[in-house]
């Protein structure tokens, strides 16, 4: 009821301010903030031949994001995550090094969970999408089930000028680095081979390094066929999946014939234990991870063996740790294809990264 005196009329308009002052305030205390709450990351601009998706961005916080982006050169849509160092927005002048990390097959983006120390504070972690059986090169067939599969051209010349040009980095050789776990690690080998410009580091865990092996191009085949039973980079967020590569796609799709009879020049030519590849490496900080205690790591620690010894041919320095089965790498390594073993051999390359980074000399600003 509305007081008819004026006196009365003026009591009840100030009774009102109150209450509604004590609400406004009320509210604001005791009411969450939907901007405060949500993290702030870094604006992206398109370019290098990539285009954002809006909606399939993911914010887990401001230093852990993933965006996702189409390109000419791999079909479908494709998610890039991103760790930042929990300085990187406090400190605004500052630049950072950068680490790739290419995950095994057929394992995602979100594989990087598993391995904390690439969450690291003193650089900037970038863990591309490699696809199911990308195998991380150039494909020979364009007309499969995929599309188009140019995964060395996306990554080396898309996603790495991309990183340079939307976030604060080092633009150098000296403080980039790569590295990759099962068909990453060969990965990793062959992208700091072909473009030693961009890697000045280089770190191979559990890889198909040598080609030059029947029991890897089988796997090679496997994973094309999506055959069970090929080496499997276990996924951290898809458990039971680990045997589906995709879609069939024929066997000669990605490197040609894989048999010397019919002609295996792309197989050679990209081998990333060829000698003539291994030379290229000179100057890279070079390091192999491998344990030997199941059927699939019998053959990466050959590999890695090979590798090793025709660097030493060469005069190029290398570090291999060969953990054998585990105990001498971390009391849940079992020496495995895992990534119980993968966690602590990233734990121990990341800290000798960072004080490779550290001694290098600091470019002139960009």
């Amino acid at each position: 009821m509305t007081p008819t005196t004026p006196r009365a009329r003026h009591r009840f308009r100030r009774a009102l301010a109150t209450a509604a002052s004590a609400a406004a305030a009320f509210g604001a205390l005791s009411a969450p903030s939907a901007h405060a709450a949500e993290p702030r990351v870094p604006a992206f601009r398109d370019g290098f031949g990539l285009t954002q998706i809006t909606d399939g961005a993911v914010v887990r916080g401001e230093t852990d994001f993933t965006l996702t982006v189409t390109s000419a050169e791999v079909s479908g849509p494709h998610r890039i995550r991103v760790f930042l160092p929990s300085g990187y927005a406090a400190d605004p002048g500052r630049r950072w090094p950068v680490t790739y990390f290419l995950h095994g097959g057929p394992g995602t983006v979100d594989d990087a969970a598993a391995v904390p120390a690439l969450r690291s504070d003193d650089m900037i972690t970038v863990v591309p999408d490699g696809g199911r059986k990308g195998w991380y090169a150039d494909w020979v067939m364009q007309n499969t089930a995929l599309g188009a599969a140019d995964w060395e051209t996306f990554h080396l010349e898309q996603v790495v000028p991309f990183i340079d040009a939307n976030l604060r980095t080092v633009p150098d050789r000296a403080h980039r680095a790569v590295s990759g776990l099962s068909m990453g690690g060969s990965g990793a080998l062959h992208y700091a081979q072909a473009r030693p410009d961009l890697f000045g580091h280089v770190a191979a865990l559990s890889g198909g390094l040598d080609f030059g092996m029947a029991e890897v191009r089988a796997v090679v085949l496997a994973t094309e066929l999506n055959l069970p039973g090929a080496w499997c980079a276990i996924s951290s967020t898809a458990p039971g999946t680990c045997s589906d590569y995709g879609p069939y796609v024929d066997s000669d799709a990605i490197f040609g014939s894989p048999y010397p009879i019919f002609g295996d020049r792309v197989w050679k030519a990209y081998d990333p234990a060829a000698p003539a590849n291994l030379a290229r490496l000179a100057g890279t900080g070079i390091t192999l991870y491998t344990g030997d205690n199941d059927v699939i790591e019998t053959h990466t620690a050959k590999a890695a063996h090979t590798v090793k010894s025709r660097l030493d041919q060469l005069a190029v320095p290398s570090r291999l740790v060969d953990y054998g089965n585990g105990a001498s790498l971390d009391p849940g390594c079992d020496g495995g294809h895992n990534y119980a073993c993968w966690a602590p051999a990233f734990a121990d390359w990341v800290p000798r990264l960072t004080a490779a980074f550290e001694a290098a000399p600091s470019p002139s600003a960009p």
